[in-house]
């Protein structure tokens, strides 16, 4: 389901920077968790490249829906290289438990 330019060199940094973030209210990083639905890499300009996050919450009425697009500017911006970061918050399609990276899935004891 996640999209993004897996070979661009900014993308590890992107996706390390994701996984440094965690859903308060379950011990497992944003990107596991499966709340990255995709990254988008501008073309450079003026030697720094914009990037648009678009992601999800784990429900519309999370606690932390004001504060999550925040932390994720706040863990992309500083990457060298980055000049902006935009998060768009999307709710279609929701998010739901088989979006979790298996690793996610094994940590929270849940087989499926």
């Amino acid at each position: 389901m996640l999209e993004g330019p897996r070979e661009d060199p900014l993308w590890p940094l992107i996706v390390a920077a994701l996984k440094e973030i965690y859903d308060p209210e379950i011990p497992v990083n944003i990107y596991e968790l499966g709340l990255i639905y995709g990254v988008a890499i501008a073309d450079e300009k003026d030697g720094v490249r914009d990037v648009v996050v678009k992601m999800t919450l784990t429900s519309p009425g999370c606690p932390v829906a004001q504060d999550m697009p925040g932390w994720v500017q706040g863990a992309i911006l500083p990457i060298d290289g980055v000049g902006g970061v935009e998060v768009d918050m999307v709710w279609d399609p929701p998010w739901d438990p088989s979006l979790m990276a298996e690793t996610a899935k094994m940590q929270l004891n849940m087989f499926m």
